[in-house]
């Protein structure tokens, strides 16, 4: 141990005496790797915040039927147990999936469509109020906005129908138990219980919901089906075989797969591309640096061999390159993170005002940074391997003829 810390003290002294020479490979290691962290800042921010834009938004994850069809309830029950399923729900016909809707603080009265819904509604926020109770509603912004209702409000909701010859109209008082964010329906909408929207349908149809007291013809309940539905994937890498399976059951349905395929080929690509120059930069240098410890060891073949003299060990003397070349990655690194630091900082500033608050163009996290030192300290080390090889071949006897 009083070797090693010796030999450490020793190379230490040395690239501090040198500081010219250690201060160019500094330079030279900072100018390799700072372009590189910028790039993968780059790659990483932009496509980054595109595929979080694409993860986050659940319209993404949507799968619509592309016409209507004769679903059963138990099909999706079965459907939204796969792990690959979020969130499924039978839609009503939407001829009859509308409600007039009336509040005490605004004047008009606002037919709104209907959307079934249910616990882990991916449109809500999370931990979002979502309807329970067949007279529970969540309204969508817009629809708030013009009943001039929020949460806790009552509202009259009412549905016309022509049955046996006469006009009816249907009362039900609903409370607001939420009101959804803009962007979950950007139109006139009321999110309800799928039992909602069943008793509007059967209501229209003429018949009887007895949980409300609407009368009408009685029908069995296992000859209900469904004329569409709301599908979401767990995620979007789940979008594209969902899509494939229900083909190959016959289903035609539409997805924004190819907006997702295109960001994922994007991003595979950059990614390439990013490595293989990381890579070619990482060994061109380590062979620069490698050459240029070669070199030194050369320079200093004379008192390296009196190191031998005075009692050190050939493992010892291979020590002396591998020390400087670890400072040299760890001093070179820093000033890259420096570099880094004040460039995205630069296009951040000049290009931050074209995307959303939380997104940055040019971002790295701190797993970037150590995977960049683990890198820079492994291509170091490997060009100290090569003078240590040549350090280790000097022998003591070298010092003595040149004395």
């Amino acid at each position: 141990m009083r070797r090693i810390f010796n030999i450490l003290r020793l190379a230490t002294r040395d690239y501090l005496h040198e500081w010219q020479m250690s201060g160019c490979f500094v330079l030279a290691l900072a100018a390799v790797l700072g372009p590189m962290m910028v790039l993968f800042g780059l790659k990483f921010g932009i496509v980054g915040s595109m595929l979080q834009d694409l993860v986050q938004d659940p319209r993404n994850r949507e799968i619509h039927p592309v016409t209507s069809g004769h679903y059963k309830k138990a099909w999706l029950d079965q459907l939204s147990q796969r792990p690959d399923v979020a969130f499924a729900i039978p839609l009503t016909r939407s001829i009859a999936a509308t409600i007039r809707l009336k509040s005490n603080s605004s004047p008009r009265i606002l037919s709104v469509e209907m959307i079934p819904t249910a616990k882990g509604e991916p449109l809500f926020e999370p931990g979002a109020a979502v309807p329970v109770k067949i007279d529970e509603i969540v309204l969508s912004a817009e629809a708030a906005r013009k009943l001039n209702v929020k949460v806790g409000d009552q509202v009259d909701g009412s549905l016309s129908r022509r049955f046996a010859g006469h006009k009816e109209r249907v009362h039900l008082p609903l409370k607001v138990v939420g009101v959804a964010r803009p962007r979950a329906f950007g139109r006139d909408g009321a999110f309800v219980t799928l039992a909602m929207a069943e008793a509007a349908e059967d209501f229209r149809d003429g018949h009887a919901v007895p949980d409300l007291g609407w009368k009408g013809d009685i029908i069995p309940d296992d000859v209900r089906t469904y004329p569409g539905f709301r599908l979401y994937a767990s995620s979007i890498y789940d979008v594209s075989s969902l899509r494939d399976e229900l083909a190959a059951q016959g289903l035609d349905v539409r997805t924004r797969s190819e907006d997702i395929d295109i960001v994922q080929r994007m991003d595979h690509n950059l990614t390439f591309v990013f490595w293989a120059i990381a890579v070619i930069g990482l060994f061109g240098f380590a062979l620069s640096l490698g050459a240029s410890l070669w070199a030194n060891v050369d320079r200093k073949r004379r008192e390296l061999s009196v190191l031998r003299l005075v009692g050190f060990r050939t493992g010892d003397i291979v020590w002396f390159p591998v020390i400087q070349s670890l400072y040299t990655a760890v001093l070179g690194w820093g000033l890259a993170a420096l570099i880094y630091q004040g460039v995205a900082s630069t296009i951040n500033r000049m290009l931050g005002g074209q995307l959303a608050n939380t997104q940055e163009v040019c971002r790295l996290l701190p797993d970037h940074y150590l995977i960049a030192l683990g890198l820079t300290v492994g291509s170091a080390i490997f060009a100290a391997i090569l003078a240590g090889l040549r350090s280790a071949r000097i022998e003591p006897s070298e010092g003595l003829r040149e004395i």
